[in-house]
């Protein structure tokens, strides 16, 4: 266990260049790299532990964690009730530790499409282009694969093939080439469509090997010697103090005490698509009829914070297995876990080092569409409801999402106590086009899971229903629910529902910014753990002065 916080009585300065909220995908980013310059001080926030534990180095433990039962190094959020979802709240799991959702996640690198970045810079987010953005992937990326021009050979990230996927993860690429899905090997590479094993951020050599390669463990871990670095974990910011309209510091609190922590340079919020906007509105900063509604004094009246939430809404099939090498939640399968456990702490490899959802494809749902608009993973146990609810069967799931929802949400507060979870309304299916998308998407997968391919696993169908459209329909409200890519709740831009600019600093206000995946204008074609890294790479060359301007004016 890293010991990584620093001792509250013993602190000799609580005044730093740069104070940092979250040490998430993009906050352990941002804290290593701006700590890369000796003149520079930063502390680093986390409100929770230290996230080196056994739950989150081993893979195979995620189940433990993403259920949030109990909750381990987990937020475990539940939303409002969702009208497009009978009424049912949605679960939320979010990483409560160093590396933040990194370190909960199934570690899938995925960066999305070239064009969602495009797309970016069409909607006001000027140098967030794809070839803005690429090299700052390349910079992170430590492919074992090598360096070439879809990749980086050398970034702190280790990104790996598995050791040991299971046969039944290889038939699901077979079945989808059955249903005209070719294969692709590379889903991060000159073209996205296809089906594929995932690659994962996994440490594949030295004393980690088989280990989770976090954002703390790629970028954190390694700096915490360095003089200038300060981490507080089991820390909760409580709200940015604004001075003269500048951010002057943070107000924390830690085992029952509160201190205030002071920025000389800039505080940089990087809680996430929930949290950030959380604390940009008890600290005073958000649409006004909010801040009122909490008897919160407004500070600044800045009304897109909290808006344009998006996430991608998920839906699974479940299939009991004939065959037994997969995992299964009963005695035999449980004996066959442990024995995977014992090879992987030997040697990194096997059954235990599993991501679980090892592999998937990008699917266009219908013809003329210029990027894949689907995403399919393929799970090699049954995972139902989050892991909620636990079933004895060897099994296997498939999931579809689609990737570019219409339907837009909210974040807001549901009390002034920073203790409080947010108020979280994501609107799934407020939006008709974002039905009949995952209804395409699910008769895909349907024929994905009817191809011979994988004939010698299938067993019955959990959740069967008759087949008819309104049937299906059904079922999607019935059970569907997120798959963990919240994001755009302070988007950038330039208009006036923007919270932050393209630079990431908050419009109208000094010394403040926000680097998470909150800022992105539309949710990217894939899972949004390494583009919220590589907005923490950009981010902090931009604050350094390095890759663009590192300034704290106020921007109108």
């Amino acid at each position: 266990m890293l010991a990584v916080a620093a001792t509250w009585s013993r602190l000799a300065a609580m005044e730093f260049d740069h104070v940092i909220i979250g040490g998430g995908s993009a906050g352990c980013v941002l804290a290593a790299r701006l700590s890369e310059d000796p003149h520079v001080s930063v502390c680093l926030i986390e409100a929770g532990g230290g996230g080196d534990d056994i739950f989150i180095r081993a893979p195979a433990l995620i189940p433990a964690m993403i259920s949030g039962r109990p909750r381990i190094n987990n937020y475990a959020f539940l939303t409002t009730p969702q009208p497009g979802l009978n009424g049912r709240r949605g679960f939320q799991p979010r990483g409560r530790a160093l590396g933040g959702s990194s370190a909960i996640n199934a570690m899938l690198y995925v960066r999305g499409h070239p064009r969602d970045y495009d797309e970016w810079a069409d909607l006001g987010a000027e140098g967030w282009s794809w070839a803005d953005v690429r090299p700052w992937f390349l910079q992170l990326e430590g492919n074992g694969r090598g360096g070439d021009d879809w990749h980086g050979g050398g970034g702190p990230v280790q990104i790996s093939d598995q050791s040991a996927p299971r046969r039944i993860s290889r038939a699901f690429v077979e079945a989808c080439a059955e249903a005209q899905i070719p294969r692709n090997d590379d889903f991060n590479g000159p073209e996205q469509a296809g089906a594929g094993l995932f690659q994962v951020k996994q440490f594949r050599q030295g004393q980690r090997k088989g280990e989770r390669c976090s954002a703390a463990a790629a970028y954190l871990f390694p700096a915490l010697g360095r003089a200038n670095l300060t981490v507080l974990t089991r820390t909760r910011a409580e709200r940015v103090l604004i001075e003269a309209g500048r951010a002057a510091g943070v107000l924390v609190r830690r085992n029952g005490r509160r201190r205030k922590i002071a920025a000389r340079g800039e505080v940089i919020l990087s809680g996430g698509a929930f949290n950030s906007p959380q604390m940009l509105l008890l600290s005073g900063i958000g649409p006004e009829d909010e801040l009122a509604a909490h008897g919160i004094a407004p500070v600044h009246v800045l009304p897109g914070v909290g808006q344009n939430l998006q996430d991608h809404l998920n839906y699974t099939i479940l299939h009991r297995s004939r065959r037994r090498d997969v995992v299964g939640l009963n005695p035999r399968g449980l004996v066959r876990l442990g024995r995977a456990a014992g090879k992987w702490r030997k040697t990194g490899e096997g059954l235990f080092a599993t991501p679980y959802a090892e592999a998937g494809a990008f699917v266009h749902s219908r013809p003329g569409l210029d990027r894949p608009d689907l995403q399919l993973h393929f799970v090699i146990g049954i995972e139902d409801d989050h892991m909620r609810r636990l079933h004895l069967a060897d099994g296997y799931s498939c999931h579809v999402c689609a990737l570019r929802p219409q339907s837009r949400g909210s974040v807001g507060l549901v009390s002034r106590n920073p203790a409080d979870p947010p108020r979280i309304d994501p609107a799934f299916l407020s939006h008709p086009e974002d039905l009949a998308t995952l209804m395409r998407g699910a008769r895909i997968m349907e024929r994905v899971l009817g191809a011979q391919a994988l004939a010698p696993w299938r067993g019955g169908r959990l959740y069967p229903h008759d087949g008819s459209d309104a049937a299906l329909a059904a079922d999607i409200r019935a059970r569907a629910d997120s798959i963990y890519h919240p994001v755009g709740t302070c988007r950038m831009g330039r208009d006036e529902m923007a919270v932050v600019d393209p630079q990431l600093r908050v419009r109208g206000l000094q010394g403040l910014r926000v680097v998470d995946a909150s800022v992105m204008p539309r949710v990217i074609g894939g899972n949004t753990g390494a583009p919220a890294m590589m907005i923490g790479e950009r981010a902090a060359a931009m604050i350094a002065g390095a890759g663009g301007d590192g300034g704290a004016k106020a921007i109108p």
